[in-house]
């Protein structure tokens, strides 16, 4: 039978539902004394700001009638629960914490509940007071093994993700490093079974593919580097307050025989503005669009360019953004969705023995990762035969 109105139970509920905002505001002052964590860093977005509340007027709804509402049968809890779960995933907590938020949020409604049993003591018989506290604690055992499950089940499914993306990875680096390899031991081979008179006539072409070989090898390596430094942040930040337009400059030196050899001029809008900003991160960002761009110019065009300029932003916006355009050969619009995410991935590899290109396709991956450390975003956009737009958005540092 449900609680009769006016009995010990039915007016718990009742005072435990009116005050879910406070208890939950009471939770959270709590927490955040208990663990090194920021009031935004519990929820944060407005959307998530309704879980607690909601879970107790449950919980209240749960204490005065158990049979009409079987607590592990809630699917808002339970759905409130597994988002929490979630949510922890994603800021990288840790089971402990989420054992504790739960151990804590038990501890304020246990509080609550023998303060009202103070008041109600005429009403509340030894049976009804364990009976309460009884439902308490598995509604809390509930909550807590939701959203534990589906934390763990977060994590595991993140491990095997990266496990195959790892492997995969792996084979695309076995893949490249085959290549090279393979023109050297072919240059091995000639050498050891060639005439000494043969060798001296064939050394030029021998020494040729050597270089290649090592070069692709060496540039295949340093990328694979700068993709590691640039997700786990191994390198020291440079952050620091820097004219866009002095390390856009450095970049342009840096490029010039490159861009003289393709007849692709680099253009730098003037006046760019000054940004705090990792600086090597920054730089290795612009070198790799820019090379990008020249290696993949339009050689039908009689004009070829790459551009470097921002995107206006409001006066007191939070980010700025930094665009990167050329009237290149574009991108297939069915390449374009991986070239940020895809390692190897090289838009115009059928070509590239046609345009002198030995690229590694590691350049867009170097530039997500690094932005993606900065804590920014990028946007790509292109047209076959018209050219391709970047825009690299950053916060704004003070």
């Amino acid at each position: 039978m449900s609680a009769s109105e006016g009995s010990y139970s039915a007016i718990l509920s009742e005072r435990l539902a009116a005050g879910q905002r406070g208890l939950a505001q009471d939770w959270l002052a709590r927490l955040i004394q208990l663990l090194p964590v920021d009031a935004r860093d519990v929820f944060p977005s407005d959307k998530l700001l309704d879980h607690i509340p909601t879970i107790i007027e449950q919980i209240a709804a749960y204490i005065r009638a158990p049979e009409e509402h079987e607590f592990a049968a809630n699917t808002v809890v339970i759905e409130k629960a597994q988002q929490l779960g979630r949510l922890r995933h994603e800021q990288q907590a840790s089971v402990h914490q989420i054992l504790r938020e739960y151990a804590l949020l038990g501890t304020v409604l246990e509080t609550f509940i023998v303060d009202v049993t103070r008041e109600l003591s005429a009403l509340a018989t030894p049976l009804e007071c364990f009976q309460v506290m009884r439902r308490v604690g598995h509604a809390i055992q509930t909550l807590m093994q939701t959203t534990v499950d589906t934390f763990v089940g977060e994590y595991t499914e993140t491990i095997t993700r990266q496990t195959d993306r790892l492997a995969n990875f792996n084979r695309m680096v076995s893949h490249e490093l085959r290549n090279p390899l393979s023109t050297l031991q072919y240059t091995v081979h000639i050498l050891a079974n060639t005439e000494d008179g043969e060798v001296i006539a064939a050394r030029p072409r021998l020494v040729s593919l050597m270089e290649r070989g090592l070069g692709r090898m060496g540039d295949l390596l340093r990328s694979l580097e700068a993709l590691s430094r640039a997700r786990d942040g191994t390198d020291t930040p440079n952050v620091q307050l820097v004219e866009l337009g002095a390390i856009a400059r450095d970049v342009a030196r840096q490029l010039t025989d490159m861009a003289a050899a393709r007849g692709v001029a680099i253009r730098i809008v003037p006046d760019l503005p000054s940004v705090t900003v990792d600086v090597a991160r920054l730089e290795l960002v612009l070198m790799n669009l820019v090379s990008n761009a020249v290696k993949y110019s339009d050689p039908a065009k009689a004009e070829r360019f790459v551009e470097i300029d921002v995107v206006p932003h409001p006066p007191a916006a939070d980010a700025w953004t930094l665009r990167v355009r050329d009237n290149g050969l574009g991108i297939p619009q069915t390449v374009l969705p991986q070239l940020l995410h895809t390692r190897f991935l090289r838009a115009h590899a059928q070509r590239d023995q046609e345009l002198g290109n030995e690229g590694a396709g590691l350049g867009l991956s170097i530039v997500q990762a690094c932005v993606e450390s900065l804590g920014g975003k990028v946007t790509l956009s292109s047209v076959e035969s018209d050219g391709t737009t970047v825009l690299v958005t950053l916060p704004q540092r003070s």
